[in-house]
């Protein structure tokens, strides 16, 4: 059930929005941090202690039990199992991306998202387009196709960000789990892959977590941030999505993309050349378009709702 439609809720779902996509969007500037360890063993740190923290999370409330009630058939485990697998491969090329010096197709991966998801809908769920929908999309495929050109192939970390999280989204919207739940689960079926990898790395010598005997590090405090820096954003989308209008959603969710490519090119100092920017400008006027039609649409049901 939705909480009512008031100012103050509106506001709430503002400001736990903005937060959320603010965390996102600054989230490169934490793993630079950690660069130092592989990127395979930061995500399995992020998976065992996200999953630690989101049980301790859930136990407040009635998430253990709309978890186990939906883990409990064969099918929408499946489903489960099959939304991990993309969040984890989502997130170790995001952070191999961060820390290999690709932020700002990083953020191209997110800016696309949108229109991903959109042909996602035409080609599984049979939607149809609306005229400037398919301008949208069409724009979107000339600016990855002009970044294809320029780096002379395709743009596969950005491609395999939109890939796996737009694919994700679809298999997260049938299930009938809330955020909060649907984080434990996932992390509750990547957890043993995890703990066998960090299992193995201390005992080969290769573990970059611990200083020693009793002592925890600086690098160690962050790794353990980590379930922190994934769980805390995604219940404050949770917020914001259950108060606010998809408009208003789809306008907020190009504020992480925004600030990774300013993170990108600002602090980082990545490459920007004339071809590169015509292809996010490409990207950007796609976006535009795809936003205007959104609440041109959205505009056109509220007046006929009366």
């Amino acid at each position: 059930m939705h909480p009512a439609i008031t100012r103050e809720n509106t506001r709430l779902g503002i400001f736990a929005g903005i937060i959320a996509y603010l965390i996102w969007g600054l989230v490169p500037v934490f793993f630079k941090q950690i660069a130092e360890v592989p990127a395979v063993e930061i995500i399995a740190h992020r998976v065992v202690w996200a999953m630690l923290l989101m049980t301790a999370l859930i136990g407040f409330g009635r998430g253990f039990a709309d978890a186990w009630r939906v883990a409990r058939i064969p099918r929408q485990l499946t489903r489960i199992a099959l939304a991990s697998a993309l969040v984890i491969i989502n997130w170790l090329t995001f952070v191999w991306g961060v820390n290999n010096g690709h932020i700002l197709e990083t953020s191209l991966g997110y800016f696309i998202l949108p229109l991903f998801n959109v042909a996602l809908g035409v080609l599984v769920l049979k939607e149809r387009l609306r005229p400037l929908q398919w301008l949208a999309v069409l724009l979107a495929a000339t600016g990855v196709m002009i970044e294809a050109v320029r780096a002379g192939g395709l743009p596969w970390i950005a491609l395999v960000l939109a890939g796996t999280f737009g694919i994700y989204g679809l298999l997260r919207k049938q299930l009938p789990l809330d955020a909060a739940s649907g984080l434990f689960l996932e992390t509750v079926c990547m957890t043993p892959l995890a703990l066998a990898w960090l299992g193995w790395l201390a005992f080969s010598g290769q573990s970059h977590f611990g200083g020693g005997p009793g002592l925890l590090t600086g690098r160690d405090l962050m790794l353990i941030a980590t379930g922190a820096v994934t769980a805390i954003p995604l219940l404050l989308f949770a917020v914001a999505t259950r108060r606010l209008p998809l408009n208003m959603m789809g306008f907020l969710q190009y504020l992480a993309p925004s600030i990774t490519f300013l993170l990108a090119v600002f602090v980082y100092h990545e490459p920007l050349n004339l071809v590169r920017t015509l292809a996010f400008a490409t990207i950007w006027t796609g976006l535009a378009v795809y936003s205007f039609d959104l609440f041109r649409s959205a505009g056109a049901r509220s007046v006929a709702a009366p």
